[in-house]
């Protein structure tokens, strides 16, 4: 039979459990018990041992053996046997059985027993049919394996495949984590827009959209880090958002068009404080997920126990090229750049030279975690200069398994080096580079009230969840990814 021979008998039988008088889809079901607590609640009932417990379970029906007699109902904490039969379901409750298939979520009321084999077992004394399933699941046996019907059609993947659901409950783990983490440090959580008139805090291609009653584009949001930064000027000293974040940018097994991120800012400290706080919530998250900080990611060790050591970019560069950046003026450090094979515009400066170097050359080999310091100024243009050499920042981004999980700052906070900065963002945008940042006037405006010498960070929740959960692509550990619809 193709599908629509499965459907059209499904709705054959939706028609005849109607002609009962039977609603097949009710309003409500009153529960009683999940079958993981009904396990632990009768772990020590021995083989062939009954009850007189009544208990009442729902779930979705994965297994129907002797023409429904013994049925394995299905729900978000595991599975619980189900034994129909005449001498305990009224009559109507046995014609309403044979209608029945793989798929159905059902409610059962019924008495608690251990059979002599030793399974759980409810004595169904009354089945309440729940929602009539018009299509058929995959084959069990085989479960869902296909990647495209996985990602287009999640509710599938986490009917079939429990490591999916278990995925997901991980990440709900993560978020909590750092959640509870930060706001136990006096942390304040707080939202920031979503559509902004000027995309700003991050060096990306950003979404445009149209809002018909102001008639003007806004973008939506690439990072939340200006408006947050606006929050400590207006006297908030410890914010953070766990925000969406959008980038019109390609999409890869680490990168989705909308992905989340956490974004913190501190008064009175610097990128060195962030780094302890990088380091803090990661191994939270760690052991809220999998009681230890030593992982194991696609065949590969990885250990997250703080601390972590730190390196600058340039030395990392030096370490693996044996050419030395700090030595050379923009011309020189762009020539040996090429001769790498790194690709660069026309007009790169000396801090764009170095940053391809280190991205064809080292980010590859940085498994270990480890704090990347020092990026070149031209590449940083929200954070604080470098109080030893001016050509660079202060700033890190985090790497493991050759991956940026995070990326923080000594924020810049003086507004004329700001707004230098910016215009310099402007004058690539005019050369052509679309990601260069904009001019945002009133973000100039709010420096010019006072920032307080902050830290800032941001850690990328949905490549931490892939670190933790051992998922080799962000479509596993995101509920919804971007997909190309369907033709």
């Amino acid at each position: 039979m193709d599908d629509n021979q499965f459907r059209q008998a499904r709705l054959d039988k939706l028609r005849e459990i109607r002609a009962l008088g039977i609603d097949p889809y009710p309003y409500a079901f009153r529960r009683s018990d999940e079958a993981a607590a009904l396990e632990a609640r009768y772990r020590d009932l021995a083989p062939g041992a009954e009850t007189s417990d009544e208990v009442a379970v729902a779930g979705r029906i994965r297994a129907i053996r002797n023409s429904g007699m013994f049925i394995d109902l299905h729900d978000v904490s595991g599975k619980i046997q189900i034994f129909s039969h005449k001498d305990y379901l009224p009559p109507d409750q046995i014609r309403l059985l044979r209608l029945l298939d793989l798929g159905d979520l059902i409610g059962v009321e019924g008495v608690v027993r251990r059979t002599p084999r030793g399974e759980l077992t409810v004595n169904a004394k009354n089945l309440t049919i729940l929602a009539k399933a018009l299509l058929p699941l995959p084959e069990k046996y085989h479960g869902l394996t296909d990647l495209e019907t996985r990602y287009r059609q999640r509710y599938l993947d986490l009917i079939m495949n429990p490591e999916s659901r278990d995925t997901l409950r991980k990440r709900s783990l993560v978020i909590s984590a750092m959640r509870r983490w930060l706001i136990d440090r006096g942390f304040l959580e707080v939202e920031t827009p979503m559509l902004h008139v000027i995309p700003g805090g991050a060096s990306a291609k950003p979404f445009v959209t149209h809002h018909n009653t102001l008639d003007m584009d806004l973008y939506l949001r690439i990072a939340p880090e200006l408006h947050l930064k606006r929050l400590v000027v207006g006297g908030f000293e410890k914010v953070f958002e766990i925000n969406r974040n959008f980038r019109n940018e390609g999409i890869s097994p680490r990168h989705n068009p909308e992905f989340t991120s956490l974004e913190l800012y501190e008064a009175y400290v610097d990128y060195t404080e962030m780094i302890a706080l990088t380091e803090g919530l990661v191994a939270e998250a760690a052991n809220a997920v999998l009681k230890t900080t030593r992982i194991v990611y696609q065949g590969r060790e990885i250990d997250l126990t703080p601390p972590w050591p730190r390196k600058s970019m340039c030395a990392l560069v030096r370490e693996a090229t044996g050419h030395d950046f700090l030595e050379m003026d923009r011309e020189k450090a762009v020539n040996v750049a090429r001769s790498m094979g790194c690709e660069l515009n026309q007009g790169a400066g000396w801090g764009h030279a170095v940053e391809a170097v280190f991205a064809l050359k080292v980010e590859d080999s940085l498994v270990q975690p480890i704090h990347v310091t020092d990026f070149p100024r031209e590449i940083s243009p929200l954070a604080k200069a470098h109080r030893s050499d001016p050509r660079l920042t202060e700033r890190f981004e985090t790497y493991v398994n050759g991956w940026e999980i995070a990326n923080a700052f000594s924020e810049l906070t003086d507004p004329l080096d700001q707004r230098e900065r910016f215009e310099a963002q402007m004058r690539e945008r005019e050369r052509g580079d679309e990601e260069a940042q904009m001019l945002d006037e009133d973000f100039v405006t709010a420096l010019e009230y006072g920032l307080p010498p902050t830290g800032g960070l941001g850690i990328g929740i949905d490549r931490l969840v892939m670190l933790l959960t051992d998922s080799p692509s962000i479509r596993d550990v995101i509920a919804f990814p971007t997909m190309r619809p369907k033709a």
